[in-house]
């Protein structure tokens, strides 16, 4: 009895309580997306923890005891609002908003603050409503993962490895040839005459909004597709201005330790040096000195960014942006050992006990952009971006050369200097044409300049004398100069009419037709000055570490060596005529893409035609002169569904057909060298043609929380891969290696907040894995081979793995984060793990077992500061486990070590100022 009456009690005085409590409620909308609900942004009652996020429609509601409060309303990117309110006992008081990005006026509101609208909740969320399968990073999570450079970036999304050594990128195992980059949807050129796709390594996320990754084919993409497509979006700023200030600093273990880090002299340390071919190059020796200058191995960085916006009449806004940054860095391998030309037996040609490179790398980047939202269904904008780089290197491999070092007395050094140059210009527009319609468009103009100003090799061979410079062959001392000039024209257009309005005023459909035209040329030139040592004069001991005592004017005037192209000495009229190729390249494509929603599934049905044409013509030390024209009419289907199982999770599915284009440099019988291997084109390549599946399901358990499958399958018909082909030398070709090849894996990635300190997300404890596993396997077909092309294998095995498909990707993290003094100060700490398992990097032949990139993992420490409200401090600590990394030669006998090398750790500090 006495407990009834107490729960009575209690029942009545929890009753009477909530009756004197009243309710905050109302909608959020995003102002710069035409009022569109506005899902998971904060709402806060001032000076409490009493608080809440939207739901996913935009909805909020909060009940608070009676009295007068002031309420926040904020989201990442936009502008906080705060307003007076209030609250009434058992009444409901409704304040609905629409929070912007910039800087407007709202009656009884006061502007707080901008920050980057990208973080982690916002993609989460932009990944969850979009109907296309697709990963997107942005600044914030690239930020707390302590990343630079774009190409560090995508690997940190699921199934995706960079190349060792490079800025090429794996998208399920398949490399640069199945993949594709633009920057805000349109494409730009590689400044590698060997690649497709450009150095991901030299976009500096300073430029980067977010960047979105495309494994699934849709119809707005071109055709040539079948790993994915990588999305460089590029900052648009909206806000109140802003002046931010950066200086940071790095070193490299293995460089600092270096007792003299030397390079060649005579390049500027800001990367701009440019060199030519020197004039009466076969008849003078006039070349830039071989002597070694002494560098401090200590990185320095430094950059400037700002932005403003303005508000023009009513509705118009004009928004400024750049950026400027220059960076250094210096890296060593060392430990290394390294072997050529290995036959079946395992026996190699060459082979070093000891192989060290020396590297310092520059950047320098600046980019503009300007915004011009004419009104609320209007916006132009531009932008323009200059990216510099260049690398200067020391490779030195000491040990046995056959027939010139047969004792393991021999050595080979080269130097090399790259310098790249990449002028990127876009105009992009965006146009609501009523409740129903819109239109896009976009038009680029790049121009790449892809230069080795100068390369330098020289063979010795030591004896108890001293070195001796190796006249066997007239290549082995020899100056290469190389040039690459490529410009691109693209446009994009699309327009979409909505139809079939439903009862609550939504459109139910949507179809989008569009128009791609892309014209590329490519021009390419190299010449090699061979210097070989006359008779009489083989046998001069030389001074490795000055050879312009032997190489010099007067040693040329008295015939101690000569000098000769490939096509000949001066005697030869055509001596100095380059090896060249070029190439051209058109793209007309128009697409129709058809969008309905039925209740949860909505589907897309695609169709793409593409009309390609490219042409390639060369005069190479190969042969006389020739040209060839790949033609190919490709009509592209493709479907992708998702079904909407509760408002948490959804499942998709993407069917398509897509091709794959072989590249100018692959198709060009131009043979460029290597220390350790040779690269040869193949006239008689042509395009494969690829059929992709994916099937997806994933959970939102939270804004920042994710949990995803997926299973996907691509065939590939006549797949291309990079083969040793049956030469003296185990020259590497590209060649379609059989008539079909297929991947089939799955994907699993999972974010997860594990712990919450407090309720006001102040401290918190959160960590992220995603892992690939794939299986791949094609036909290897000698006959096919050997009837297609001028070139003869006999493949090893029948079968096997595509080249750069590992079996096992793998990316976790761990992060802190702490903020304390109001929010103006906190402390993020991520420790992130990546592994990539044993790849194929060129399929073997003859006997010989495929050339395959032993598995390695890498980790990462990184922690970044905000001190104060303005000053900021960040470091990265990279390669922690400082492993080593291989490659081998499978061998029937065992596995021949054929390169292997430790990167060392690599120290980070940077520190930001923001006005």
């Amino acid at each position: 009895m006495k407990f009834r009456i107490l729960f009575i009690a209690l029942l009545i005085t929890t009753f009477s309580f909530s009756q004197t409590k009243g309710t905050v409620a109302g909608i959020l909308t995003d102002k710069d997306a035409n009022n569109q609900s506005l899902p998971f942004a904060n709402v806060l009652i001032k000076g409490t923890k009493i608080g809440t996020n939207t739901d996913i429609d935009g909805k909020y509601s909060l009940p608070v005891a009676p009295g007068d409060y002031t309420i926040m309303f904020s989201f990442v990117g936009y502008e906080s609002v705060e307003v007076p309110v209030t609250v009434t006992a058992n009444e409901t008081t409704t304040i609905s908003k629409a929070l912007g990005s910039g800087s407007y006026k709202l009656e009884d509101v006061v502007v707080k603050s901008t920050v980057n609208r990208q973080k982690e909740t916002a993609l989460l969320l932009d990944q969850k409503n979009a109907v296309e399968i697709k990963q997107t990073i942005g600044v914030q999570e690239l930020s707390r993962k302590g990343v630079s450079d774009v190409a560090t970036a995508v690997t940190k999304t699921t199934g995706i490895t960079k190349q060792e050594g490079s800025g090429n990128i794996f998208v399920r195992g398949l490399g640069d040839r199945y993949n594709s980059t633009t920057m805000n949807g349109l494409p730009i050129p590689s400044n590698d005459p060997e690649k497709k796709n450009l150095n991901l390594e030299i976009f500096n996320t300073d430029i980067v909004e977010y960047i979105s990754i495309d494994k699934v084919y849709s119809g707005n993409i071109y055709g040539d597709f079948a790993g994915g497509n990588v999305d460089i979006i590029s900052k648009d700023y909206k806000g109140s201005g802003f002046l931010k200030l950066e200086i940071g600093s790095k070193v490299n273990s293995n460089a600092i330790a270096e007792d003299n880090f030397k390079l060649q002299k005579g390049f500027n340390g800001f990367g701009f040096t440019n060199k030519s071919i020197p004039s009466n190059a076969l008849t003078q020796y006039n070349y830039s000195s071989l002597q070694l200058k002494d560098y401090t191995p200590i990185a320095t960085s430094f950059g400037i960014s700002g932005g403003k916006s303005f508000d023009i009449g009513s509705e118009g806004k004009l928004s400024f942006f750049a950026t400027a940054s220059f960076n250094n860095d210096f890296s060593s391998k060392s430990n290394g050992s390294a072997k050529a030309s290995v036959n079946g037996n395992g026996v190699a040609n060459k082979n070093f006990a000891d192989f060290s490179e020396m590297e310092y790398e520059t950047n320098t980047t600046g980019m503009a952009n300007i915004g011009y939202k004419i009104n609320n269904n209007n916006k132009l904008s531009f932008n323009t971006l200059y990216i510099n780089t260049s690398t200067q290197s020391k490779e030195e491999y000491y040990g046995y050369i056959v027939d010139i070092a047969n004792d393991g007395n021999g050595l080979i050094r080269r130097f090399n200097y790259e310098k790249n140059s990449l002028w990127i210009n876009q105009i992009l527009g965006n146009h609501k044409i009523g409740d129903r319609s819109k239109l896009n468009w976009g038009l680029s103009y790049n121009i790449i300049d892809g230069n080795m100003p100068d390369r330098s090799q020289n063979i010795f061979r030591k004896e108890a004398t001293g070195y001796q410079l190796s006249s066997i062959s007239a290549p082995d001392n020899h100056r290469y100069f190389q040039k690459l000039k490529e410009d691109e024209l693209a446009a994009n257009a699309s327009y979409d009419y909505k139809f079939n309005k439903d009862e609550a005023g939504d459109f139910l459909g949507k179809v989008t037709f569009g128009l791609n035209e892309r014209i590329k040329s490519r021009g390419f030139q190299a010449t090699q000055f061979n210097i070989k040592a006359t008779a009489g004069n083989t046998n001069t001991i030389v001074d490795p570490t000055n050879l312009d005592l032997f190489y010099n004017q007067d040693n040329f005037n008295n015939g101690n060596f000569n000098i000769a192209t490939f096509r000949g000495n001066a005697q030869v009229f055509n001596a100095l005529d380059p090896q060249t190729y070029g190439g051209d390249q058109t793209i007309h494509a128009a697409f129709v893409n058809t969008e309905y929603k039925f209740k949860k599934l909505t589907a897309v049905l695609g169709l793409r035609g593409e009309q390609i044409t490219q042409k390639v013509s060369w005069n190479t030390q190969l042969g006389a002169i020739g040209n060839d024209k790949l033609e190919k009419t490709a009509f592209l289907p493709s479907l992708v569904m998702k079904y909407e199982l509760n408002d948490k999770q959804n499942l998709r599915l993407g069917l398509s057909k897509t091709y794959t284009l072989p590249q100018f440099k692959e198709r060009a019988p131009f043979i460029y060298e290597e220390v350790l291997q040779v690269k040869v084109g193949n006239k008689d390549l042509y395009a494969s043609d690829d059929y992709n599946f994916d099937l997806k399901w994933e959970m939102f358990p939270k804004s920042d929380e994710l949990i995803s499958v997926t299973a996907f399958g691509k065939y590939i018909l006549n797949p291309m891969n990079e083969v040793t082909v049956s030469s003296s030398s185990n020259d590497i070709s590209y060649i379609n290696t059989g008539d079909y090849g297929y991947v089939a894996g799955a994907e699993a990635e999972y974010r997860k907040q594990l712990l919450n300190i407090d309720s006001d997300n102040a401290k918190k404890l959160s960590a992220g894995i995603n892992a690939s596993y794939l299986y791949s396997n094609q036909e290897l077909n000698s006959a096919k081979v050997n009837n297609e092309t001028d070139f003869q294998v006999d493949f090893t095995n029948t079968k096997g793995k595509f080249t750069g498909a590992s079996n096992l990707l793998l990316n976790a993290d761990l992060t802190l984060f702490n903020e304390w003094n109001n929010k103006n100060r906190n402390l993020t700490t991520t420790v992130a793990y990546t592994y990539f398992s044993d790849r194929v990097n060129a399929i073997g032949t003859s006997g010989k077992g495929d050339l395959v990139d032993k598995a390695f993992g890498s980790l990462d420490f990184i922690t970044k500061s905000k001190l104060s409200e303005k000053f900021g401090l960040g470091l990265v600590v990279k390669n922690i486990l400082d492993p080593v990394i291989k490659r081998v030669q499978e061998n029937f006998n065992g596995d021949v070590n054929v390169l292997s090398y430790k990167k060392g750790m690599t120290f980070s500090l940077n520190l930001n100022y923001q006005f």
